[in-house]
């Protein structure tokens, strides 16, 4: 399990309390006030990495309302033994089909859009294998918390097909993956997407 660096947790934490201060500010001194905690927030993470401040300052204050995790939604999708996964453009790695689920969204819903849009493929979830801590992995940092949720889908149409996000499509068998990309799918996801396969009674995984 990864463990993420003391700076990164107090710099999320800061920049929840200041996102939901702004959410209900009652007046300038409030709002200026919050403001100043986000901008801490940016400067916490531009000290101790190579981003941008004035970037990292936009990011955190277009985060409107309550400070909450987002949603990762990601579609395993598993035909003749092997498992459905799209190449990322932005790092040239591998994942499961998927992403933040947007506002409005019936998370299963998302996870069958975002097959279809990245892989050209459709798809029907048939369970949950698992909800996961998604900042917990030895993936890259991210700035915000995430929950991902991983449904095992059944493959019911479609053809390969990549996208504005992913170069390539393919199913790999469980033994011989490529890369992955492990902010949105690492082994651990793969090794429990096999346990259900074996036996489809388990029940759902969580952390």
């Amino acid at each position: 399990m990864n463990k993420e660096p003391k700076w990164l947790l107090w710099a999320r934490e800061i920049q929840s309390l200041g996102q939901t201060g702004l959410a209900f500010a009652s007046n300038n001194y409030e709002v200026e006030r919050n403001k100043r905690i986000i901008e801490l927030a940016s400067e916490i993470i531009a000290e101790h990495t190579d981003l941008d401040l004035e970037h990292t300052k936009k990011v955190f204050m277009n985060q409107p309302g309550y400070a909450t995790p987002k949603v990762d939604v990601r579609a395993a999708v598993v035909h003749e033994n092997k498992i459905l996964l799209v190449k990322e453009i932005s790092d040239g790695k591998w994942a499961m089909p998927g992403g933040w689920a947007d506002v409005g969204d019936i998370p299963s819903e998302a996870a069958i859009r975002e097959a279809w849009e990245e892989s050209g493929y459709k798809v029907k979830p048939l369970k949950v294998i698992g909800v996961y801590d998604a900042n917990r992995n030895p993936g890259p940092l991210e700035f915000f918390h995430a929950v991902k949720i991983v449904y095992l889908c059944e493959l019911i149409g479609g053809e390969a097909s990549t996208s504005s996000e992913t170069s390539d499509v393919r199913f790999f068998p469980f033994n011989e993956l490529p890369e992955l990309s492990p902010n949105r799918t690492n082994h651990k996801h793969l090794l429990d997407i096999q346990k259900h396969l074996m036996d489809l009674n388990l029940p759902t995984v969580f952390d």
